[in-house]
């Protein structure tokens, strides 16, 4: 039987048909930060606030395993088959390592958390949609969030459909004042305002902290406006000063905040292993109050099913390591973030700081420094400055969702030697006097 042989159009899909936040702007990011570090391999990054390598050894993660299998074994008294079942199968949705999180979050940080309300996930990412994603129950709904903010923040909302209104970042972090206004402003249009996400740690990027007197204010307004906190603390331990403020979730006695934490930093980013503290109830189900952290493991089956039990394993064991502790955890990395922003701070000051047109904060702690200059910062200078001055950073325009920050770029000090700072600032330094002395090529 003979087959006509006819055309077939090939699938084609019209991007108008696919879902709106695959044309926002914020999405690119991240992919363009690495595309361009791909192709200018030898640039020096300022741009990635990745963790510190210098002390990573692939043996720590057999060592960490061996610990958390210990633990499994003597302590919690499984048998060699429950063992291998906790970290060969798919385990539970809420993870397996809820009690060992508990107890840092009540060493290191003064938290009392009751391992039930715990979450693990893929990393903070995913507990960050997993939120806005309970949290958006029609179009009324949307989150406050302080501009200049985490694209990670604004990308998971995005995903969640959940509108972010910007608040005004101060001086010490996001302007309470300013949250107010904007809060009363999107209730009178009709919007309903579930929650404010915040990170009064060293927030990434503008690499400021909340000042204790504005912690407690914020916890009061929440109270008083019947209002959520998402607090996001990746960065919080790492100070290494021993009078470093509270959380607030550690302040919080109302059951106003949700805490978001990440072993990224402090652990390792590989493991892509997260959190989320949720111990706020829910009323209204047929089967009596649950905990929000009930809520998002539901939503969790359905979209990662579980953490990985290794990755998992490999994070608790770690913390059992030191005990619980990841201030004790990382005492060396610590030394090595407070070294490296001390150097970059003075560093831009010999260079430039006989400029006053060329200023920048000075964080006492964390991974984030802010330049502002009088010129153009764009994705097209990131891109000059790779090629002619071999030297990356985060042009700032990526955090306000390219609406603002033209003429601010973000320097992340975490990662380099001390050799690669100053060559890397050398190469800052002569893009910065070449754009303000006007020689050279133009981006």
């Amino acid at each position: 039987m003979e087959i006509l042989q006819t055309e077939i159009a090939v699938a084609e899909l019209n991007a108008a048909t696919l879902h709106a936040s695959l044309s926002d702007v914020s999405m690119e990011s991240m992919n363009l930060l690495n595309q361009i570090a791909d192709t200018y391999p030898d640039a020096i990054s300022f741009a990635a606030g990745r963790p510190y390598e210098g002390f990573y050894d692939v043996t720590q993660i057999h060592d960490h395993l061996r610990v958390f299998c210990d633990h499994l074994r003597t302590r919690l008294g499984l048998s060699e088959a429950e063992t291998a079942r906790t970290l060969f199968q798919y385990g539970a949705t809420k993870g397996i390592i809820g009690d060992l999180v508990a107890r840092s979050l009540a060493v290191d940080e003064g938290i009392d958390a009751d391992p039930s309300s715990v979450v693990v996930t893929v990393g903070c990412q995913e507990a960050m949609f997993l939120l806005l994603r309970a949290l958006r129950a029609d179009d009324r709904d949307a989150v406050l969030a302080p501009s200049p903010t985490y694209v990670g923040l604004t990308g998971a909302a995005l995903l969640a459909d959940m509108p972010v209104l910007p608040v005004r970042t101060g001086a010490h972090g996001i302007d309470l004042d300013d949250l107010l206004v904007q809060l009363h402003r999107a209730r009178a249009a009709g919007q309903r305002v579930r929650a404010c996400y915040v990170t009064p740690d060293f927030a990434n990027p503008v690499g400021v902290s909340l000042p204790l007197a504005d912690r407690q204010r914020l916890l009061d307004i929440a109270a008083a406006e019947d209002l959520l906190l998402l607090e996001d603390n990746a960065y919080g331990i790492l100070s290494g000063a021993a009078d470093r403020p509270p959380t607030l979730k550690a302040l919080d006695r109302h059951q106003r905040v949700v805490y978001l934490g990440s072993f990224a930093k402090t652990v390792m980013p590989g493991a892509r292993v997260g959190y989320v503290v949720a111990d706020q109830r829910v009323t209204g189900r047929g089967g009596g109050d649950v905990l929000l952290a009930d809520e998002l493991s539901k939503l969790k089956s359905m979209l990662t099913v579980n953490t990985s039990p290794i990755a998992q394993a490999v994070i608790g064991g770690k913390l059992l390591a030191h005990d619980c502790s990841l201030v004790a955890a990382n005492q060396q990395e610590t030394d090595v973030y407070r070294r490296n922003l001390e150097q970059v701070l003075d560093g831009l000051d010999r260079r430039l700081g006989s400029r006053p047109d060329v200023t920048w904060n000075v964080p006492t702690g964390g991974f984030f420094i802010v330049l502002t200059v009088p010129f153009t910062v764009d994705d097209s200078l990131l891109e000059y400055a790779a090629r002619r001055h071999g030297v990356l950073f985060t042009p700032m325009h990526h955090f306000y969702g390219a609406s603002a920050g033209f003429r601010q770029l973000r320097l992340a000090i975490s990662t380099l030697t001390y050799e690669r700072i100053e060559q890397g600032l050398d190469g800052l330094a002569a893009l910065i006097r070449e754009r303000l002395d006007g020689d050279g090529e133009v981006a």
